[in-house]
Parts: C-alpha cells; sequence; structure tokens
C-alpha cells in the first residue's frame, strides 16, 4: 500500500507534468483561440482502458472527459491493426469517436516503458479553421458533418518517431489558414514531447510500480469519495428542463431534460426526455455528453479529485435516438450550446436536493463569432472568437461579471489581441447593466460588444444560444437577460431572423455588430437580498434605478444612497 505522503507528492507530480503540457502549447500556438483563450487540453490516460488518469488545470475540463473516449479509439485501432510501437503518434478530430467537433484535433501518444504502455498522453486543441463551408467552422445552418469541415479519423502522424509528411500535407490543403493550422499542430507536438520526457524522468526517479499503484489509487480514491457525497444526498427522484432556441434549420425549442435518482450511494441521470436528434448542428455525441455530465458533476463536487473515478458511482442513460448521442454524419459543431445546456440541467435539479452545492445558470452561449474577407494584399483573414456573459449567483455570493462559459477554464481573448490580428475596432466593449439575474445573491453581469469593420468587406456569422430561453435561477432566483444580436446594413440595424444563429451577413467598411450577452440566473430570492448590496449594485452601474425597485423593492434616494421608508413601502407591497 503506497503511503499517503508519496501519494500526495505523486499527485502533484503528475498534474504538473500535464500542467506544464497545456503551458507549452499555450506559449506557442500560432491561434489565438488557443494562444490567448486557452481552447485547449492535456491529459494522461489509462494503458487499456482510456480512462482518465490526470489532467491539467488549465485546459477545458470538457475535453479531458471527452479525451477517454478518443484515447480508446486509438486504443480500439491499434488493437485492430496490430501496429502499435514506440515513437507512434495518433491524430485525429472523429468527434463520433472522440468527442467535440471538428475544429477539435487530438493527438495521442501510446508512452512505453520496457516494451509495453504504461499509458497514454494526449493533446487536444481547437484549430482555427479546417476547413468546410464557413470560416472558422461553427457553421450554424450545415446538416450534417461534411459542410463543418474534414474529418480525419484516428491515423498515424508519427510512425515509431518519423513524422508523415503526407498527413500534414492533407491537413494543411483542407485549411484556409495553413500557417495558423501548422503552428498548432507543431504546438501540441511539443506538449507530448515534454510529457514524455517528464514521465519518463518520473518514473526513473520513483519506479514504474509506485507511479503505477499511485495512479491506482487515485482513481479508487476519487470513486470511493464520489459515492459517499451520494450517499449523503436524499435518496429521490429530481428532474430538470430547459430549452435550446432552434437548431439553426427549423426554429423550433428543442428541449434538454434530466431525470435524476439517488439511491443509496448511487446516482443514475436519465436524459431520454431530451429531444430526438435534430437537422441542425446542436447535436452532440455519446462521448461529449458524458464528458459535459463529468463537468457538471466536478462544479458540484468539487473536492472529489478530477479522474475517471468520478463517473464510476454515476449510471448515464442516453437514448441512442437524442440529439445528446448521435453518430456520423449527423453535424455537431455547435456542441457548446448544447453542453452548456446539460450543465445547466443538472444545476437546476441539484438545487432541490443540495442547494449548498449549485449555483444560477451561466448565460449558456459561447456565441460563436466570426468575421472573415480578404485584405488588400489579397491575404485570407479569419477572426473567428467566443465571448463572456454572467455566470449565476451561488450560496457564497453574487455571479462573476464576465466569465467564460463554464465548461472550461479558459479565458475571453483580449480585445488588444483581437484588433492587433484583424482589421476590425471594437467600439464598445462593456458590461451590460441589469443583465443578471435577480437574486439574495445577483446573477454576474453580461456584456456589451460593438465591433466595426475596418477592411472593404468581411461575410460575418454567429452561432449562439439563450436568445429565447434566459439563464434560470435557483431556489427563487430570477433568470439574467436574453442574448441580443444586431448588425448594420445599409438601411439600419438588423436581427437575424433565428434570433441566434446567421450565415449569410456580408458587412461593408464601417458597419457594425452589436452583441449583449446574457447575464447569469440569481441565487435566493430576491426580496432577501440585503438593500445595501443593491445600493452598491447601483452605484456601480450594476443595476439601474429602476430595476432595483421592480426587482428588489429597494428605492434609491436623490442622492444614491438608500431611501429606507420608500423601501418599506416597497417591501410591504411586494410581500403581500
Amino acid at each position: 500500500m503506497i503511503d499517503p505522503v508519496t501519494l500526495a507528492v505523486l499527485k502533484g507530480r503528475l498534474e504538473q507534468i500535464a500542467d506544464e503540457m497545456d503551458a507549452t502549447l499555450f506559449r506557442s500556438a500560432f491561434n489565438p483561440i488557443i494562444a490567448e483563450a486557452h481552447d485547449a487540453s492535456h491529459g494522461l490516460y489509462h494503458a487499456d482502458t482510456g480512462a482518465t488518469l490526470v489532467q491539467g488545470k488549465s485546459g477545458l475540463p470538457v475535453f479531458v472527459g471527452a479525451m477517454s473516449f478518443a484515447v480508446k479509439a486509438v486504443i480500439d485501432k491499434a488493437a485492430r491493426d496490430g501496429d502499435m510501437a514506440d515513437g507512434d503518434t495518433y491524430i485525429f478530430n472523429d468527434p463520433y469517436d472522440g468527442g467535440t467537433h471538428l475544429s477539435d484535433f487530438k493527438l495521442v501518444r501510446p508512452f512505453f516503458r520496457d516494451g509495453s504502455v504504461f499509458c497514454y498522453l494526449a493533446s487536444v486543441g481547437h484549430w482555427h479553421d479546417v476547413g468546410g463551408n464557413v470560416p472558422g467552422n461553427y457553421n450554424p445552418v450545415a446538416t450534417e458533418c461534411f459542410q463543418e469541415g474534414m474529418l480525419i479519423p484516428p491515423v498515424k502522424l508519427f510512425v515509431k518517431g518519423e513524422i508523415r509528411q503526407d498527413i500534414i500535407d492533407i491537413l494543411l490543403a483542407n485549411s484556409r489558414l495553413p500557417t495558423s493550422l501548422y503552428g498548432d499542430l507543431y504546438g501540441q507536438i511539443n506538449a507530448l514531447d515534454l510529457g514524455t520526457r517528464r514521465m519518463t524522468a518520473l518514473l526513473d526517479e520513483y519506479g514504474d510500480n509506485t507511479v503505477a499503484e499511485a495512479l491506482f489509487e487515485l482513481r479508487v480514491r476519487a470513486a470511493r469519495l464520489m459515492a459517499a457525497n451520494i450517499a449523503d444526498l436524499p435518496d429521490g427522484a429530481y428532474s430538470a428542463q430547459d430549452f435550446l432556441d432552434n437548431d439553426g434549420i427549423v426554429d423550433e425549442p428543442l428541449i434538454i431534460a434530466l431525470d435524476m435518482t439517488i439511491k443509496g450511494d448511487r446516482m443514475t441521470l436519465d436524459f431520454s426526455r431530451s429531444a430526438p436528434a435534430c437537422a441542425g448542428p446542436v447535436n452532440i455525441s455519446r462521448s461529449t455528453a458524458v464528458a459535459s455530465v463529468y463537468v457538471a458533476v466536478k462544479h458540484l463536487f468539487t473536492e472529489v479529485p478530477a479522474n475517471a473515478g468520478v463517473l464510476e458511482p454515476i449510471d448515464i442513460i442516453i437514448p441512442e435516438s437524442s440529439l445528446l448521442s448521435v453518430k456520423a454524419p449527423k453535424p455537431v459543431g455547435g456542441y457548446t450550446e448544447t453542453i452548456l445546456r446539460i450543465i445547466d440541467v443538472m444545476f437546476c435539479a441539484f438545487a432541490a436536493v443540495a442547494p449548498e452545492r449549485v449555483n444560477g445558470c451561466a448565460y449558456g452561449t459561447i456565441n460563436a463569432l466570426s468575421l472573415a474577407g480578404h485584405r488588400r494584399d489579397g491575404s485570407r483573414w479569419v477572426m473567428f472568437s467566443f465571448f463572456g456573459g454572467g455566470h449565476g449567483g451561488h450560496p457564497q455570493g453574487d455571479g462573476l461579471n464576465h466569465g467564460n462559459a463554464p465548461i472550461s477554464t479558459a479565458t475571453i481573448p483580449p480585445l488588444e489581441i483581437l484588433e492587433a490580428a484583424y482589421p476590425v475596432m471594437f467600439t464598445q466593449w462593456a458590461l451590460r447593466p441589469d443583465s443578471g439575474g435577480p437574486g439574495r445573491h445577483r446573477g454576474g453581469l453580461g456584456a456589451i460588444y460593438e465591433i466595426e469593420l475596418l477592411e472593404e468587406n468581411a461575410d460575418v456569422f454567429l452561432f449562439g444560444e439563450r436568445g429565447k430561453f434566459a439563464p434560470p435561477g435557483v431556489l427563487g432566483g430570477r433568470a439574467g437577460a436574453l442574448n441580443a444580436f444586431t448588425y448594420e446594413q445599409d438601411d439600419g440595424m438588423h436581427k437575424p431572423p433565428l434570433v441566434s444563429k446567421m450565415v449569410g451577413i456580408r458587412l461593408k467598411r464601417g458597419q457594425r455588430l452589436h452583441l449583449e450577452t446574457p447575464g447569469g440566473g440569481g441565487y435566493g430570492a430576491p426580496l432577501e437580498r440585503d438593500p445595501e448590496a443593491v445600493v452598491r449594485d447601483v452605484a456601480y452601474g450594476y443595476v439601474s434605478v429602476e430595476a432595483a425597485a421592480r426587482d428588489y423593492a429597494v428605492a434609491i434616494a436623490a442622492d444614491g444612497g438608500l431611501d429606507a421608508e420608500q423601501t418599506r413601502v416597497l417591501k410591504a407591497a411586494a410581500e403581500t
């Protein structure tokens, strides 16, 4: 049995390896979505099952969960082919085998010791452009994966340490931005090289058996702790549901529903009531759905170590006909919107059983926005980015203003980076007043972005959500503001017909896009909020005087302070 001190030391050393791999890619990638926004991740995976052993703390947790399926796809291919060797590295972006969508390229490397695979090292990163019908690949009107980009099955990029230039040539030929692709690819290769060196040094220092025992024990302890947490919850059945605006093709809402059962130290998450597979690109594969459950559970049970043991006491039911379990060629480009809704319904269901653990729902959309065109010298430019919003109020306080989506620890790309890289100017980048859901703990504020085109022409598309169904609050907290997008044409500002999704927008020089992102849902009843906190919100510009009276029954005096007498009147009226 490994002693606790050695186990703790090895846990830190293993996590450091994944963290260093993250940092290596972030510092070397050409693409701002990786270099600035950190839309990538690294981890260590089990030699036989592909299960997550260790994840980095700086990358996207949803990637780490999905990558266990990607590693298993490599294990299965190697078993069929019978030709895996030391020095091999596989590359692919198949979203049905390895999760997420075509923009996310996975590199998987078997790590050999004494002729046998000890574990797998894996890297995944969101590449800037991988072909398809629209620059940046978030095609909101795709009806099959072939309209979303190139699809590469698991193939060997390295054979016994020798790189295959023909594979690289194929990849470069299918991107509008081959230089960006080349830089990101080699950044991932370098991250795997560093991970290989660090793992070799660790095993040489502590011995293979000791490290293997530590990895086994960490998973066992995660499963045991997760089961104990479930056992502390009251047995019962709990349900929640939410909606996607539409699938980008048909303007009808799509339900995401969860029926959760807790019995003893096991939990069942049944998504059978969710909508069937749809025509548009808000479908996801089963591996992506399971990864999003993993992320939600880690939000709710933060003390449980982050590895595959987290899901061992949890049964997940997803019918094969569901939009949460599709297979090729169903489009899956907008997977981010759907997994955010899975996290939301998890929070809402848990509000009834463990209110001390939940948050109000976050803003619930990455608002994937792309502007693309040609510069005066004829060179191609593609600005693809995602945008922030408010997080939900929580038991300890108000939600985060202008945060990133809770599927990740990524950051919003800074406007200075975007303006330096692309012919655009941000004429507004501000917090959005009155966007946070009212509550005892207010939801965080969304943001207002306005972008002006500086080049002659650009094509634009938006892939968003929460234009019709606002982020819910919990325990009496109210919803945040809806998403809102408008774009300028010669005759004025226009709205997308499907509210949150549109392709085919054509901008001229000087015309602008205007995006107002949702705030987070509130936590607890608004009337329970401390009036002085409301006064402070008004002073900061977070809440208007009118919203203070309407939502919180708090009156603001002419000098900006609390009007105590009028507040008592408003409170009395609100409570009757």
